[in-house]
């Protein structure tokens, strides 16, 4: 049987969990953020329930996001410092090439989410 992440890092025989994708640094500084941030959300549901100033929420909502993009840069320090570096030294120029795009689409993607991604812009309404 076929393992679909085995598959997209090219192993053979060898499972994905026997492969450390995160350095064990990079693990616990992302796993800490993260516990932090999930504080900050619990922060910001009970700053809704007892319905404080919306430009408090906002700015704790900025905090929150800011916090999320220091986690991506993170995890993205760590697979160009690993993943990538290896495709580069050792992989054949087709890996290569597929590392590149892997790349350039992930800082696509993650960009594209920084400023908002899909989410279309709130419409004033006037007031009449």
């Amino acid at each position: 049987m076929s393992c679909a992440i085995c598959d997209r890092l090219r192993h053979s025989g060898t499972h994905h969990a026997a492969v450390e994708l995160m350095d064990e640094r990079a693990r616990g500084d992302a796993e800490a953020r993260l516990k932090r941030i999930a504080g900050q959300v619990a922060g910001l549901q009970r700053m809704l329930s007892d319905d404080r100033y919306c430009v408090d929420v906002l700015l704790q909502v900025a905090a929150v996001r800011a916090a999320l993009g220091e986690v991506g840069k993170v995890v993205l320090t760590n697979h160009v410092q690993t993943c990538l570096s290896d495709a580069m030294e050792g992989g054949g120029s087709k890996d290569q090439r597929a590392k590149l795009d892997e790349l350039m689409d992930v800082f696509s993607r993650y960009s594209a989410l920084g400023q908002g991604g899909r989410t279309p812009k709130p419409r004033l309404q006037r007031r009449k």
